[in-house]
């Protein structure tokens, strides 16, 4: 399977609405919420998340988890861990690269058909947009080109500017 037409879309709005199989949660190492997309994710799911979170005590940036959904559409919360930005020289990239490629590979050992991506470690992580959108993309498109699951992937951007800059990139691929 080589093309990624048609597998790929991008979507403007609240990750916590999506009815996909999974979404993926941009965590922190605790995985007992926080900011941004993760206490939205962590409220809409309800307090069944957290309990379940504590069971798994935590996660290494770079890694992920995966969770049941509770009351979210989704059936499961694959959870993962962005770099903070400190400038590049750190491992930035390969450890955001890792989020991506460990989410997949979770997703695909699920039997997960449908999967949607925040912009991971671009809130208060301090990652670059533009950077961390090319490894996104340039990772999920990879991973598609070489497997059949998940068969479907959504990035879903909190705002415009940020889909406009995933659908730049796509275009490009």
């Amino acid at each position: 399977m080589n093309s990624v037409s048609g597998r790929i879309e991008i979507s403007l709005g609240d990750i916590t609405k999506l009815k996909v199989d999974a979404i993926v949660n941009a965590a922190n190492t605790s995985l007992l919420g926080g900011g941004g997309v993760d206490g939205a994710i962590h409220r809409a799911a309800g307090p069944e998340l957290l309990d379940e979170c504590r069971k798994i005590e935590g996660c290494p940036t770079g890694e992920s988890r995966i969770t049941g959904g509770h009351r979210l559409p989704a059936r499961h919360v694959i959870h993962t861990v962005g770099p903070v930005w400190t400038g590049g020289g750190e491992g930035e990239p390969a450890l955001l690269e890792s989020c991506y490629a460990n989410s997949l590979r979770l997703a695909a050992e699920q039997e997960i058909q449908s999967m949607a991506f925040p912009c991971i470690s671009t809130g208060v992580f301090g990652y670059p947009k533009d950077l961390a959108c090319d490894i996104a993309v340039s990772t999920v498109t990879k991973w598609l080109r070489g497997n059949e699951r998940p068969g479907y992937i959504t990035f879903c951007c909190y705002s415009k500017a940020d889909k406009l800059l995933y659908e730049a990139r796509m275009k490009k691929t």
